[in-house]
Order: structure tokens, then C-alpha cells, then sequence
């Protein structure tokens, strides 16, 4: 067999996987699938951005410098991009979601493809995480819905600097089938059932990350920044308990992971929005100048909506809305000082037993009883 069959069989071989979206994360983490053994297609809005991926290997606007797989190509077709895909990927602004997946639905009606959303946000008008919007603009089965978080800054894994994620999925089957494929030397996958802490977990550390930006601007320094991103993380777990997560995930990749990642990098878009907030920038002076969609402006509102209705309160999250209605000096945001009275109060969460030590020893707990039981747990992440 002549060496250009055997490169044509094994390229064959490949399976196929579909991306839809090409911004800056879209297009690593077609890179992730092609490096992982995948053939990769992605679906660009603009067809001069899936020309010069197809032609150049490059997403110049948004990852530049880095050279892309030679097993991903692009199209400006939806149709041409979803065509035989064994796994389909979503990565789209989070407030675009359901209007992109109008047009999706007929051409995976016939498919029983995972779908993976790659997205941290939740909808602006109904609040739903971006799992329950897929699940109903599909009309398919949350089994066959994933979702991937982690603390994953785009650029730093395109340049292939190690990383890991976590997988979630209310089907384990469905989980570990996709973190197979979303696995490579440079990017680790680990899997959980908890699909809603996983989500939330992705959601909250972008409003966090905010107020770590506004603080950072105003020119404040560590000790504000790790009283901030303490205090947020135990609003992070009282909210997605709430909301049913189990508090493990939130001290997991989804939760303290992304939350460490975003909070502390230039790289992060809702640190770079909440920096500019800082300067003193109103918030449609720091939409313009975003070249990227920052997630975590456009989920202030929904996610205090939800904390009212299931009596959670999130002192971070309310002084950043303040901030952003222009109600607030960024100057005086100091959510960690935040209480209710000057009655002393524990460090422990809103959802702990005072005799239990709250979320953060139960976590602590399950992860002595999975150490005891040769690293097996019900839904903590694992490879």
C-alpha cells in the first residue's frame, strides 16, 4: 500500500466532530479534538474567518500567533459543519444561543450526536443555564447533553500549556464518551454527573472575576483581591447548593479552578471588563471597548433574580450591579466587609449546619471518605 492510502485511511479513520462557533475558545478547543485524534469542523459566522482557517491555519483575530491542526477546517455553512458529526460542540455567545439553535435543530433531529456546550452563561431573560436551553430548542434528551468548564483561558491552551476540565453530564455515559475525545498530551478531561454545579460553577466565577477586576483597577491590591475571591467562592457554593449542585463541584475544576484562573489573569474578559469599570469606565464605554464578549456583565442580573428566589445572598454580585448601574463609586466596592449587623460571623457557608462546618467540610469529608475508598466518589470530578 503506497504511503498517500495509508495517510488517506488513516485520516478516514478519524472520527468526526462538529464546533460551531470560531471565536478565540470555539477554535482551541477545536484544537484540543483535532490534537486529540478528531477531524474537526467548524462552523465560522464570517466566511472570510473559515477561509483563512481553512487556508492559512490561523484564527488571527482571535488567537494570534498560533498555528491551527491541519485536521480542522471551517465553513460558513451550519449544514456542511454538523454533516456526519459523532459529537457537535457549541460555542456562541451565551444571549445568542437560542436563536443560533433554531437553526441547528432540524440538522441534528435525526442524530443521537452528544451535544457539548462549551458556553459560561445563563440566559438573560429566563435564567436558565445554557444546558436547559439546549435541552429545550433541541427536544432531545439531557442525557445526551454535556457541558465542559474548567479553568480554561484560551489562549494559554492553544499554546498548548497543560490544563485540565471537567466534563458533566446527567448520563456518565455520555460524559465519559466526550471527555475521550476532549483529551490530548496537553489537556486533561474529568468527568461528573453534576451538571448543575459544573454550570454554575462556570457562571459565578465570571461575576467574581468582575469585582476582582474593578478592584484591581481602582488600584486596591492582594489582600482585597484573596478576601474577594474567598468570600466569593463561599457565595459561589451557597448559590449553586441552592440551586441543587452538590458543594464538592464548587471546590472542584468548575469552581475554585476557573475561579482562581479567571480572577487572576489578564487574559480573563471579565477581569479586563471589571478593570476597565475600575478606571472609571460606564458600562456601555467597556462593552465597546470589549473586542470579545464578557460573559459575566451580561449575567449580573439573572443570577441575583435566581439568589432572591431561593434566599441567597450574594454581597459580591450585588455591588458589582451596583457598580455597573452606576450607583456605586468603584472606589467603595468592599463586598467582604459586608454584613448584616456587627454581630461577629463564621467564616462557614449559608447552607452549613452549625454543628456540621457547612459546605466547605462536607467537602472536605467526601474527599477524605474517596481517599479512604481508593479515590472512588458519587459525583466529585474524576478522570
Amino acid at each position: 500500500m503506497s504511503r498517500r492510502s495509508e495517510a488517506q485511511r488513516s485520516e478516514a479513520a478519524r472520527p468526526r466532530v462538529a464546533v460551531i462557533g470560531a471565536g478565540s475558545w470555539g477554535t482551541t478547543f477545536g484544537k484540543i479534538l483535532a490534537d486529540g485524534g478528531a477531524n474537526v469542523t467548524m462552523w465560522a459566522r464570517r466566511p472570510e474567518l473559515a477561509h483563512e482557517i481553512n487556508e492559512a491555519k490561523r484564527n488571527s483575530g482571535y488567537l494570534p500567533g498560533i498555528n491551527l491542526p491541519r485536521e480542522m477546517s471551517a465553513t460558513h455553512h451550519l449544514a456542511e459543519a454538523l454533516a456526519g458529526a459523532e459529537q457537535v460542540y457549541l460555542s456562541v455567545p451565551s444571549q445568542a444561543l437560542r436563536e443560533n439553535l433554531k437553526a441547528v435543530r432540524a440538522l441534528v433531529a435525526d442524530s443521537d450526536a452528544p451535544i457539548v456546550s462549551l458556553m459560561k452563561g445563563v440566559e438573560r431573560r429566563t435564567g436558565l443555564r445554557m444546558s436547559q436551553v439546549i435541552e429545550q430548542e433541541l427536544h432531545c434528551d439531557p442525557s445526551r447533553i454535556a457541558v465542559a468548564s474548567g479553568p480554561n483561558l484560551a489562549l494559554e491552551i492553544a499554546r498548548e500549556q497543560p490544563t485540565a476540565a471537567v466534563i458533566s453530564s446527567t448520563s456518565q455515559e455520555t460524559a465519559d464518551a466526550v471527555a475521550r475525545r476532549a483529551r490530548n498530551r496537553y489537556f486533561r478531561s474529568f468527568v461528573n454527573t453534576d451538571v448543575i454545579g459544573t454550570e454554575f460553577g462556570g457562571v459565578l466565577k465570571n461575576l467574581i472575576a468582575v469585582a476582582i477586576g474593578i478592584v484591581d483597577g481602582v488600584g486596591y491590591g492582594e489582600n482585597t483581591k484573596a478576601s474577594i475571591i474567598t468570600r466569593g467562592l463561599v457565595e459561589m457554593t451557597d448559590f449553586a447548593v441552592a440551586q441543587g449542585a452538590h458543594p464538592e463541584t464548587l471546590q472542584g475544576l468548575a469552581g475554585l479552578g476557573d475561579l482562581i484562573a479567571t480572577c487572576q489573569s489578564p487574559l480573563s474578559r471579565n477581569n479586563t471588563a471589571g478593570r476597565l469599570l475600575g478606571q472609571g469606565y460606564d458600562f456601555q464605554d467597556v462593552v465597546k471597548q470589549m473586542q470579545q464578549t464578557a460573559e459575566g456583565l451580561a449575567s449580573v442580573a439573572p443570577v441575583l433574580q435566581l439568589a432572591r428566589e431561593v434566599g441567597v445572598e450574594m454581597p459580591i454580585v450585588e455591588q458589582v450591579k451596583m457598580v455597573l448601574d452606576g450607583t456605586m463609586d468603584p472606589r467603595d466596592i468592599a463586598p467582604h466587609l459586608t454584613t448584616d449587623d456587627d454581630t461577629p460571623q463564621g467564616e462557614r457557608t449559608q447552607n452549613g449546619q452549625a454543628g456540621g462546618g457547612g459546605a466547605l467540610w462536607r467537602s472536605l469529608q467526601r474527599a477524605l471518605d474517596q481517599f479512604r475508598n481508593g479515590g472512588r466518589g458519587p459525583s466529585g470530578d474524576r478522570p
